[in-house]
């Protein structure tokens, strides 16, 4: 839900930032790109969709945060005891009520720890094939309750020591044949400490009338194996089952294929998790961890080795023939070394080109001895010999591009070409790899059931680790998947909404990140600067200059309207033509003087023509000055803005 909420609220202060830099760049350029109305529009639809991101965001907090509480615990038909544990997260862990889980239908064998350890016996003997110092299973078991997200009441089995081998078992309510049932194994587990090299798995004992739990050790057979198991970076998931040869009777060991998920974390984590193998009578399989399927197949195809054998084998006493050819490439026998290649020649010569620096010491030992360095006060020359100063780098040689006797760089050699070599060709009488011919596998046998294994009888921990505080609780053995879920939400299911009540705010979890990857500090102060930076940019109340001052002042006058516009041009055009009407007149008047004044005469047409030719250049000047007035008023029928432009007029 926070990080719901938190990535519309940064992508809504993204929508103001852009908003921000958007206004920035109405103050540089003011109404010359943009459009005023178009602004405006643009800024209101900013706010909605700044507005509508919030909204969506709340919504779907709301709806992840019904989601999450529903997914905590196992709300259908839960019982009363169930739903009394479902408290609100903010609640601290020691205001719940913890109860006992009870099974609700039919079980093989179930244990809590929350009384009494009875039925558990400890194992008195040694392991085989170790040495004595370490072979004996004295490593010691508790009960006791979490040490972090505790629920009060609620205890389990503690691996408490360090570096020792434990062994630990107990009979079954009634023993389990695999028959039409399925079989489901459930328990919880959480690594108090971590874990460095150690396991946690279960054996399920197979039944057998010499079974005696003090005497539980590694070689005491076992039909399934289950559980967590790492050292070093190797993080498993064991499922392990016992297959007997139904010809030779003997048992082998089937692993299941690794899951395809990083295990990882729930190792890391310190948190309990919840530890579920369902094995059903299709035989097929399944391996969850709190609840979800990390892993799942069947019996007869994903486990290694397979529980069948092949029908046919290679024959061991088959042997490669001696002429076999295995070899698809061979040189060409028909190949013939040219002439001219020469394989003496050298694959580097001297670059006859090169020049000696200039400035290049000869004289100049590249090393010589330190001046400052001295004899050492205990040096012995009878058994030490001549003391000699250690060599240092010539200072000399540090301003020269280099000392001592010059030698040519080499270059490659354009004539080499190494050793001749005969091209390779397909071998005419390539066979292809040879293999040993099959035969029929005497072992052969065909087990259409793997499901059908060995009855159980007893539930053990037969354990070695380095890391102490190992906790287990809740075990269940049962057919129904739904008892099993029921047994979860009782315990497992309180331990969690414990553990996500008492889960680290955001801002511990960024500190405790930062701690393991000290890198997230840069990316933390980055993220902190940037709006900071932003802000202080955009915000600021930048200085203006005589530039901007100029160009905002208005060029506009008054505003006129359309009316004023058209008695102008009318009282423009009369003033045109009183001007022609009296040329008109001076041209009438030159005519009826004497032939003498034919020079003034032609002066005074060139005069008139002039002029008439001024008026028309001055009506048409008129006309376009109009035409422009006219495009910046625009087309409204309402007062509208125009730049008054001064008239010429020729006299």
């Amino acid at each position: 839900m926070a990080d719901t909420a938190m990535t519309h609220a940064l992508g809504c202060l993204g929508v103001y930032f852009a908003k921000a830099v958007f206004s920035k760049v109405l103050q540089v350029h003011p109404l010359k790109r943009f459009n005023v109305l178009q602004i405006t529009r643009m800024h209101f639809q900013w706010d909605w969709l700044c507005l509508g991101a919030l909204i969506i965001s709340s919504v779907t907090a709301e709806i992840e945060n019904e989601e999450t509480l529903d997914a905590d615990v196992e709300v259908e038909d839960f019982d009363k005891q169930s739903q009394e544990a479902d408290v609100d997260r903010d609640k601290s862990s020691l205001e719940v009520v913890y109860q006992t889980p009870k099974p609700t239908g039919e079980v093989y064998f179930t244990e809590t720890f929350d009384g009494v350890l009875a039925g558990w016996v400890l194992s008195k003997t040694k392991k085989e094939d170790t040495d004595d110092n370490i072979a004996k299973y004295d490593g010691r078991w508790e009960v006791e309750e979490l040490k972090e997200n505790t629920v009060p009441g609620d205890r389990g089995l503690v691996l408490k020591s360090v570096a020792k081998h434990h062994a630990i078992s107990a009979m079954l309510t009634k023993a389990f044949i695999f028959d039409n049932k399925p079989l489901i194994v459930q328990y919880e587990v959480n690594f108090q400490e971590g874990i460095d090299c150690g396991g946690a798995y279960i054996k399920l004992l197979s039944s057998s009338d010499d079974l005696n739990l003090e005497y539980f050790f590694d070689k005491t057979p076992y039909t399934i194996m289950f559980g967590p198991d790492k050292c070093g970076e190797d993080y498993k998931l064991h499922f392990i089952f016992r297959h007997k040869n139904p010809k030779t009777g003997e048992y082998d060991e089937k692993h299941a294929k690794r899951p395809d998920v990083d295990l990882k974390k729930f190792y890391l984590d310190k948190k309990t998790h919840l530890y579920t193998l369902v094995l059903k009578p299709d035989d097929t399989f399944e391996m969850l961890i709190d609840q979800s399927v990390v892993s799942k197949g069947s019996l007869l195809e994903d486990m290694v080795p397979p529980v069948n054998p092949p029908k046919e084998i290679e024959d061991p006493s088959d042997k490669k023939p001696d002429d076999w050819d295995e070899r698809p490439k061979i040189p060409d026998p028909n190949a013939v070394k040219p002439d001219d290649w020469d394989e003496d020649e050298p694959s580097k010569i001297e670059d006859s080109d090169a020049v000696k620096p200039e400035g290049w010491l000869d004289d100049e030992p590249q090393y010589v001895p330190d001046p400052n360095a001295k004899k050492p006060k205990d040096w012995d020359e009878e058994m030490d010999g001549e003391w000699e100063a250690p060599q240092i780098p010539n200072p000399k040689c540090e301003t020269a591009p280099g000392c001592g006797h010059w030698v040519r760089p080499m270059k490659n050699n354009p004539n080499y070409k190494g050793k001749w070599k005969a091209p390779m060709i397909d071998n005419p009488n390539y066979q292809g790899i040879w293999s040993p011919r099959k035969i029929p596998n005497p072992d052969y046998f065909e087990d259409l059931h793997p499901f059908e294994m060995t009855t159980v009888s007893a539930v053990g921990l037969e354990l070695w680790s380095m890391t102490s505080d190992i906790y287990f609780d809740n075990f269940i053995i049962c057919s129904e998947k739904e008892v099993a879920d029921r047994w979860a939400a009782d315990g497992w299911g309180l331990k969690k909404l414990v553990a996500s009540a008492n889960e680290p705010g955001m801002f511990s979890q960024l500190v405790t990140a930062a701690e393991d990857h000290p890198w997230l500090w840069v990316l933390y102060i980055l993220t902190l600067a940037l709006p900071v930076g932003l802000g202080v940019l955009f915000c600021w109340p930048a200085k203006k200059t005589d530039e901007d001052i100029d160009f905002k002042k208005p060029d506009i006058s008054k505003p006129i309207t359309k009316g004023e516009l058209k008695q102008e041009r009318e009282e423009l055009e009369d003033d045109e033509i009183e001007l022609e009407e009296k040329e008109n007149e001076d041209t009438a008047e030159d005519e009826d003087e004497g032939e003498g004044g034919e020079d003034i005469d032609e002066e005074e047409n060139e005069v008139a023509d002039g002029s008439q030719e001024g008026g028309m250049s001055n009506k048409s000047g008129s006309e376009d000055e109009m035409k422009e007035a006219d495009e910046s008023t625009g087309f409204g029928d309402g007062p509208l803005k125009s730049v008054r432009k001064r008239r010429v007029r020729k006299d």
